[in-house]
């Protein structure tokens, strides 16, 4: 079901039909998405992130490829995975080097990679952070790190299946991940937090495998 409205919603922004939507959890959670924001070259607050990607990066849930796109362009290794095909399309387009690809599936270089994006809040993807952070460990090299970028401290967590609002019904499994939760989903998936930082009204962190 997740990669139906993703497909549905890049379909809408790039045709630039307004494709906002919202994923309602039953206990009161909400997030917001801009699917159109991800369509542009660059945003406020992507700078940190790349220059951390220092090696051979995996951008999961890559979108229409605007950070692996970057990374490429600056001479520096990268592949993106994304369920939807839409965003798949979108980000080859746009030059990017993108698998559609399940990252709890069958993954180009698991164990080797230096670098795992999951920026936009892709660490809500599977609606099960715990889950998806064990499987980033596995797909990094033991010296790898993960960037993330979080919710804003004082947001309301939560994870499982969603109801969908907007441009796209349906649900979606999801989950939002506070900045204030970080170290304890961190050490439950045995990984360890090396730094934060926040940007732009962004906020993120470096995370490795204990």
């Amino acid at each position: 079901m997740t990669a139906t409205v993703f497909d549905a919603v890049f379909s809408r922004a790039a045709a630039g039909v307004p494709a906002t939507f919202s994923a309602r959890h039953a206990d009161g959670g909400i997030l917001h998405f801009d699917p159109a924001t991800w369509c542009r070259d660059t945003i406020a607050g992507d700078d940190g992130l790349l220059r951390r990607c220092t090696g051979a990066t995996l951008d999961v849930g890559c979108g229409p490829g605007r950070l692996t796109g970057a990374l490429l362009g600056s001479g520096r290794t990268a592949l993106g995975i994304d369920v939807s095909a839409a965003a798949v399309r979108l980000a080859l387009r746009r030059g990017a080097v993108a698998m559609h690809r399940d990252v709890f599936g069958p993954v180009p270089g698991t164990g080797r990679w230096r670098h795992l994006l999951l920026a936009d809040g892709n660490i809500g993807i599977g609606g099960d952070p715990r889950r998806l952070l064990t499987r980033c460990r596995e797909l990094l090299a033991t010296d790898g790190r993960v960037h993330a970028e979080l919710a804003p401290p004082g947001t309301t967590g939560w994870s499982g299946t969603a109801t969908v609002h907007g441009s796209a019904g349906g649900s979606l499994r999801w989950a939002c991940v506070p900045f204030d939760d970080l170290h304890g989903m961190a050490g439950a998936a045995a990984m360890r937090v090396l730094d934060t930082w926040t940007e732009a009204g962004r906020w993120f962190a470096t995370l490795s495998p204990r």
